[in-house]
């Protein structure tokens, strides 16, 4: 069973080594994450994903009005953004992420105020892009990210209460 925990400062060095996985840096080849700083950032809402116990992925919520980092631009009461991977690679492809994501998603909407949530796929990684539409999320826009072009999607409230998509 999936389950997500607060991340902590212990987390650090399993959250750096996930980042330097090659799969994992190619979906976020520009950013370095500073975890210290991340984790301590006002509007991130930072977790680790287990599966009985073992930390898989990681799952960062960002509240659109509390960021500090401003990386979405201004205030947009209403909206949250999520970023996930699976960090271990020999737990992809089976469904886990999935399972990060519903958990993540409903998290997001137990706010009756949040009635969308935003992700940035680079535009070359198809395979997250396919990923995220089977959950629902519809394209917004082309969006420029620091040096990272993104394909926007969204998913509302609207659509998440019309249940899961196969």
């Amino acid at each position: 069973m999936i389950t997500l925990r607060p991340a902590t400062p212990d987390d650090i060095p399993l959250l750096e080594a996930w980042d330097d996985e090659p799969v994992v840096a190619a979906s976020d080849p520009n950013d370095d994450w500073g975890w210290e700083q991340t984790l301590a950032t006002a509007g991130l809402e930072n977790l680790v994903a287990e599966l009985d116990g073992r930390p898989i992925g990681f799952i960062q919520i960002t509240d659109l009005v509390r960021d500090e980092s401003r990386y979405w631009g201004g205030p947009q009461p209403g909206f949250l953004a999520i970023d996930i991977w699976i960090g271990e690679l020999d737990l992809r492809g089976q469904g886990h992420g999935r399972a990060m994501m519903e958990l993540a998603i409903a998290r997001c909407f137990e706010d009756p105020a949040i009635h969308t949530i935003l992700i940035d796929p680079i535009t070359t990684n198809a395979d997250a892009i396919t990923f995220y539409r089977r959950l629902g999320f519809t394209f917004l826009e082309t969006r420029q990210f620091g040096d990272d072009l993104c394909a926007v999607h969204q998913l509302t409230r609207q659509i998440w209460q019309q249940g899961p998509n196969p």
